[in-house]
């Protein structure tokens, strides 16, 4: 399938924010298509998207829709996956999958192509993407732990609105009005759309993403955890997280702490090693203000770290600020670059 010089390119989702994202950086980066099907609801049918110059009809998305379809990005929430990208690999089509419906599935690669792109080798039809926290902070630890080894990772992730859907941006924009005019403030969906209670997100910090699971833990909180020691292919790893929700549109920020396995190791030296990680850029210098910020991650591919620093308690510890934006790096550019290795591979 692979070998084509042009491939049949389906975007499933194609209306919400991280399926724009995705033909966005489909036509930017070039991507091999012959052709690109927006696929949506039956509400959305019809609608029409307009990108790079050209215009794209949305359609409906049936099982039919994936005849002839070589790469199917899925981005529709995990219900749609689990409906119809079955349907899509019995077509032929690769699947690409941006929702957490099969991420943990034993036999289905879950992949940050600069960390394990060599579990993209054991796929049979469908690779998961994985949660975008989770994305950013192991793209950036990867050749920290290739060169020094990681017993234990602890985040606290700062989650931009935008990781909750284009209505959660909604809402944030609402709630802001509504607190300028003095008014009392509505909320409906965070921290969780199927929560019991919802609060204000607006000049708010929300301690909660996803509902609560096993031992107090968010399955927000749960993901990151797995996925790490999954993607690293290291279930020995100690992984915590904290994932809080932020008034910010877009750019996820975290705060990274780590022990490592080697004694001696220097700031400049980890500054270094992850300075020449791909994808990774470094903005780490305290005398100047130069730090990574979502402000200025959003719109740009690269993830950036910051803040890096020992830890005076242990000579092991070391911490870090990890900032990217959820909908590229996340999400939608992740996807297409898992498509793009399967080219090259």
């Amino acid at each position: 399938m692979m070998k084509k010089d042009k491939l049949n390119v389906a975007v499933v989702g194609a209306t919400g924010a991280v399926g724009t994202k995705i033909l966005e950086k489909l036509l930017e980066r070039d991507f091999p298509a012959s052709s690109i099907k927006m696929l949506a609801s039956k509400r959305s049918a019809g609608q029409e998207i307009v990108a790079g110059g050209r215009s794209y009809i949305v359609e409906e998305t049936v099982p039919e829709s994936f005849d002839g379809i070589d790469i199917a990005f899925f981005s529709a929430g995990g219900s749609i996956s689990q409906k119809f990208a079955p349907e899509a690999v019995k077509r032929g089509a690769v699947v690409i999958d941006n929702t957490s419906a099969f991420r943990m599935d034993e036999g289905i690669p879950l992949v940050v192509p600069e960390v394990n792109a060599h579990a993209l080798n054991q796929h049979a039809g469908i690779i998961a993407n994985p949660n975008c926290s989770t994305i950013q902070m192991v793209a950036a630890l990867q050749p920290v732990k290739e060169k020094f080894g990681i017993s234990k990772i602890i985040v606290s992730t700062y989650q931009a609105v935008s990781g909750a859907g284009a209505e959660a941006i909604d809402e944030l924009n609402e709630q802001s009005k509504q607190f300028e005019d003095r008014v009392e403030i509505e909320a409906q969906l965070l921290p969780s759309a199927s929560a019991e209670k919802h609060y204000p997100i607006a000049f708010n910090a929300i301690p909660q993403i996803d509902l609560f699971g096993d031992a107090g833990y968010t399955l927000e909180e749960w993901k990151m955890m797995n996925e790490t020691k999954k993607i690293f292919g290291d279930s020995t790893i100690a992984v915590s997280a904290t994932c809080v929700r932020l008034p910010v549109v877009t750019g996820h920020s975290e705060s990274v702490y780590i022990e490592i396995d080697q004694d001696d190791v220097t700031v400049d030296v980890l500054q270094s090693a992850i300075n020449e990680a791909p994808g990774v850029v470094l903005q780490d210098d305290p005398a100047s203000q130069t730090y990574p910020m979502p402000l200025y991650a959003e719109g740009k591919d690269a993830v950036f770290v910051g803040r890096i620093r020992k830890d005076p308690s242990h000579p092991r510890g070391f911490h870090l600020w990890i900032v990217a934006d959820n909908l590229l790096k996340g999400a939608a550019l992740n996807s297409v670059q898992i498509a793009e290795e399967l080219i090259k591979s």
